[in-house]
């Protein structure tokens, strides 16, 4: 299975821990509500879930207030006993510090990767300390992001705190499509830009 796409191992994955008595638990990073939306919409039949809420990569502070906001009250909409927010401080010059250096990289290049890094490597961690047997991010969803080296980060991460990654690439099969007409569906605030104030700058879509 190593050398399979992201998308087919998620999907046998998901086939395996289905078959199991009881759902495994599984800590997932959300970068915003939006994309979270065709995530759990996929996981949480199979996962017991709680949302990691860690972006210290979003600037300015209104603007990380408002995602987070916005990623509670959909995670309220649900309304499932099988799936929790989960919030720790998020301090903008964590990210600062990932990404010195690379500050002007186009979109796409080195800072980005840098901060996948910061926040599945902190994802990983929590999820080992807190005992949950599974992680992953949403990040895959967007179009603009590089699944191939979110995945590789995941790996990484797995090997380093022992605990499982779950791999994806959730923009297959229509996924940030859908991600799109469910936010519509929930009217969910959806941001025009990344998150850090070099992307803003850019203008980029999330």
């Amino acid at each position: 299975m190593k050398h399979l796409p992201a998308h087919i191992k998620m999907e046998k994955l998901l086939i395996e821990v289905n078959a199991l008595p009881t759902k495994p638990r599984a800590l997932i990073h959300s970068c915003c509500a939006p994309c979270s939306t065709h995530v759990l919409n996929t996981i949480c039949d199979c996962f017991s879930v709680s949302v990691l809420f860690y972006n210290p990569n979003i600037f300015p502070n209104e603007e990380y207030q408002k995602r987070k906001s916005e990623q509670k009250r959909f995670i309220e909409i649900l309304n499932r006993s099988d799936l929790s927010f989960y919030d720790i401080d998020s301090n903008h010059s964590d990210f600062l510090k990932a990404v010195k250096g690379y500050e002007s990289e186009e979109e796409g290049g080195a800072r980005c990767g840098e901060c996948f890094r910061l926040r599945i490597r902190e994802t990983a961690k929590k999820a080992s300390l807190m005992g949950f047997e599974y992680f992953g991010t949403t990040l895959s969803v967007s179009p603009m992001k590089n699944s191939d080296l979110i995945n590789k980060i995941g790996e990484e991460a797995e090997r380093e705190f022992n605990v499982k990654w779950i791999p994806a690439n959730f923009k297959k099969k229509d996924g940030y499509l859908k991600s799109i007409q469910l936010s519509k569906k929930y009217n969910l605030y959806r941001q025009n830009y990344c998150g850090c104030e070099f992307s803003f700058r850019g203008g980029d879509d999330a």
